[in-house]
């Protein structure tokens, strides 16, 4: 598949030169994607994979960027992006109404992400899921709390982590150290002075179409689940949850037990059971879309 794709060299300037040389490849209208997907599928047509390959490498070098920080060839990031989403072209399924690049992208982060967890030890990394994800998210969250400065996290920082990925406060401190090593995207490329920093060679920050695309695709996508997954709720429960769950200004038990004219614990007792069979709905109805991008990250 896709035989025509162009290689990311480790050499000077390579980078670049991919960069220049994927973007002539022009991305696709939903209609024309669709059709040449169908085309793929239903006759296995190799131009028609290679065009919603190759409309789709500025996706892959945009996610594969957010990886840069792991001591790792970017040419080999991008190269297993690739592969993760020539996977994701073989097993998309144009009929399901929801565009490749937002099912494209857990092939692609899956793809990657399995490559890094074998490129590091198990003894740098660790192989609990917790860890994993601490692994996967400690960089983004020191941004957010602006914990640029190297060395040791401050107690708060580590505190405020641990919290938001549901680790403890050892896991935090001993991967953080574990990843001071790691190469900073303001070091420079080679040792001479004039040879840029490594987020010179970075893309452009402003959001790409396919990311766009994914992200907008992505949203529908749930508003959809929800809203099919409404559909279970009968119509007291649906007042309920949307008064509950999904309100701004979220009514109180006491204001519905009187609407309803049943207790604040009856009322409760309604609320939670109706998210629980919306949230067992939603699942059910993204069970598809979820399960091989996650078997792929599993068992690759």
């Amino acid at each position: 598949m896709a035989q025509n794709i162009p290689v990311l060299s480790s050499g000077e300037g390579g980078l670049s030169r991919y960069l220049d040389e994927i973007r002539r490849f022009p991305m696709l209208e939903p209609q024309e994607e669709y059709m040449l997907a169908k085309r793929y599928k239903e006759h296995e047509d190799p131009q028609a994979a290679e065009r919603l390959v190759t409309s789709h490498l500025r996706l892959v070098a945009k996610i594969a960027m957010g990886y840069r920080g792991y001591g790792l060839p970017i040419s080999e990031v991008v190269s297993e992006g690739n592969v993760g989403l020539m996977q994701a072209v073989k097993r998309f399924e144009p009929d399901k109404g929801f565009r490749l690049a937002t099912y494209a992208m857990w092939w692609i982060k899956a793809a990657i992400q399995e490559y890094i967890l074998r490129s590091w030890s198990l003894v740098k990394m660790g192989t609990t899921a917790s860890q994993k994800r601490l692994f996967f998210n400690l960089r983004r969250l020191k941004g957010k709390i602006q914990a640029l400065e190297e060395g040791d996290l401050k107690p708060h920082q580590v505190s405020e982590i641990a919290t938001k990925l549901g680790v403890s406060e050892t896991d935090v401190i001993s991967m953080n150290r574990r990843l001071a090593g790691d190469a900073s995207l303001n070091s420079p490329i080679r040792a001479e002075a004039d040879s840029g920093e490594w987020q010179d060679w970075l893309v452009d920050e402003s959001e790409s179409q396919e990311a766009l695309y994914a992200k907008q695709e992505e949203l529908d996508m749930r508003r959809k689940l929800l809203g099919d997954a409404m559909d279970v709720l009968n119509e007291r429960e649906r007042r309920i949850f949307e008064a509950r769950r999904l309100s701004e200004d979220p009514i109180t038990l006491e204001d519905l037990s009187g609407e309803f004219g049943v207790s604040r614990e009856r009322v409760r007792q309604i609320e939670v059971r109706a998210f629980e069979k919306v949230q067992k709905a939603v699942r059910r109805g993204a069970k598809e879309l979820e399960k091989r991008p996650a078997e792929l990250a599993d068992h690759s």
